[in-house]
């Protein structure tokens, strides 16, 4: 049997029940924001648009990690 993916609006409504009493709208545009860079960041990579780390580390002049 295949799981279903959630629709945006079950999403949102699951993120608000997982924050506590006390949040506030910068809270919740807070941990939003963060599952859309998560999200896209997975897109990216599943799209093969990525950078290998040492490369990174290359441009920013920093020794690359042995393999």
């Amino acid at each position: 049997m295949t799981a279903s993916v959630p629709s945006f609006k079950q999403q949102a409504h699951e993120l608000i029940d997982r924050l506590p009493s006390t949040a506030s709208w910068k809270d919740l545009a807070y941990e939003a924001s963060i599952i859309q860079d998560i999200e896209e960041g997975l897109a990216d990579s599943e799209a093969g648009r990525v950078t290998d780390n040492n490369e990174v580390r290359r441009q920013f002049g920093l020794p690359e990690l042995p393999e």
